[in-house]
Parts: structure tokens; sequence; C-alpha cells
């Protein structure tokens, strides 16, 4: 199958997804729980996962589904939907608007397609392998800028973190990639990852990450002509980790992350 041919059910579920989330953000009396890692849930994340499980069964009923709140169903062929109904929901929580429902089709263990939606900010991005990445409505392409010099660098929390202990502050080396580059912003989550895609930075750096939060991410990026690994240089939405870049700094961010 066309990898393709997966995009248009992946911005309808997102249509859906971009409903709900808007009408609970910055709503008075936000559900908002904790989860055993200490990080927030609250109910549009559950509803938006709630109903992407729902869509799935009436649109492709054999495809898996790997959510960040309901886990995993497994379907009956090799072919699943990985979803974070909300990334960034410590922003979502506070009335940040920088948040996105993440969106990904994995067959045989390759991510073939993917679409990041960000209603807040009315911006979509989209990939399908083979065909490009997409958004604001027109095809997109990674930066051509090929020193450390020049380059904008991306990172998310340098305090200490999140996570299972000693994983969820920065990497080692993050203060001498940061003397080498020109600037630095600190956009953290899916939105960081989706500037380098655009062209709009080099580089971005996130040490503690699961399948959901990579997989829509991982295919944009590469399709936009980037790299995307983990922080030991693994092509893998399994790894924990998602260092993206545009490509010819790649190896040299890896080496000062360290």
């Amino acid at each position: 199958m066309d990898p393709a041919t997966w995009l248009p059910f992946l911005h309808q579920l997102a249509d859906r997804a971009d409903e709900i989330a808007l009408r609970f953000f910055r709503a008075n009396g936000l559900r908002v729980e904790e989860k055993p890692d200490s990080s927030p849930v609250t109910e549009a994340d559950r509803a938006i996962e709630t109903m992407a499980r729902a869509w799935v069964g009436e649109r492709h009923p054999t495809l898996g589904i790997c959510g960040e709140e309901q886990g995993e169903r497994v379907g009956a062929g090799d072919a699943r939907l990985i979803i974070d109904p909300i990334d960034g929901t410590r922003n979502f929580v506070r009335g940040i608007p920088v948040f996105a429902s993440l969106l990904a089709i994995e067959a045989a263990g390759e991510v073939i397609a993917g679409v990041v939606s960000a209603p807040a900010l009315h911006a979509r991005w989209h990939a399908a392998r083979g065909h490009g990445a997409f958004g604001h409505g027109r095809r997109i392409h990674v930066s051509g800028v090929r020193e450390l010099a020049r380059a904008s660098l991306f990172h998310g929390n340098l305090g200490p973190g999140e996570g299972a202990p000693g994983r969820g502050g920065p990497p080692p080396g993050i203060l001498a990639l940061i003397r080498c580059v020109e600037r630095t912003r600190g956009f953290g989550d899916f939105y960081q990852h989706m500037l380098v895609a655009e062209g709009g930075g080099e580089i971005a750096i996130d040490p503690v990450m699961h399948p959901w939060d990579i997989a829509a991410v991982q295919v944009i990026v590469e399709e936009a002509g980037g790299r995307a690994t983990t922080l030991d240089g693994e092509r893998s939405i399994y790894g924990g980790s998602l260092v993206t870049s545009n490509g010819p700094m790649h190896q040299a961010v890896l080496d000062l992350l360290g």
C-alpha cells in the first residue's frame, strides 16, 4: 500500500482531535491528574485517545493502536496507529498554545506516514514515505546550514527533568554544544522538531522520549531531508531519546552531546 493513502485518514482524525483539544484548552475547571511517572494527563488527552480508538474501529477495524494513555491494542495485520493525543500537556494545562496531536502509521516496524496538528498555533505538518513533507500548505525542507557556528539549536527543559532517575536532565555535553552554535531557543516537545523540518533551525534535542512522541516527528523530519536518531545515533522510535537535525552536522552534534 502506498504510504500516502493513509494521509486522508490521519487528517480526518487530526480534525476531530483538534476540535476536542480546543474545546478544553483554557477552559475553566479542566481536570488534570498525575500519572505514575509524575507527568500530567488531562480529560482532553483521554477524550482524544478514546475518540481515536472508536474512529479506528469504524474506519480500519484491523488496524492496531499504540497510544500514550490507553496502551496497545494488537490489530489483525502488521500496521498500527501510534498516537500521542496531546504532546505538550504541561503547556496545554498552563494555557500555552504550543501543543499538538501526534498521529502516525507504523507498518512492519517502519513509520510510513505521520501528521502533527497544533490547532492553537493554526499549524499542521504531514509526511508519507517517498512523498516529501508538508506544512502550512507547502512543501517543507530542512535548512542548508552546514557549520555549527551558524546553527540554531532548540532544546526542551534544561533543569533536572522528569522520568527515570538520571534520564530527565540534559545530555552531559549540552553546554559544549551550546558554546559551538550561533543561538539557542527552548521550545521543546514537537515544535522544535517541526522547526528543524521546515528550516527554522538546524538541531533539536529531547533526552527522554517515547514511541508516540517520536513516530510522527521522525517521518516528517526525514521526508524534509533531515535526520532523526537517538542520542546514541540509532534510527529508532524505541530508543528513548530524539535528536533531529538538518543532516550535515548530525554526527558532530552527537559526538559533542557525548
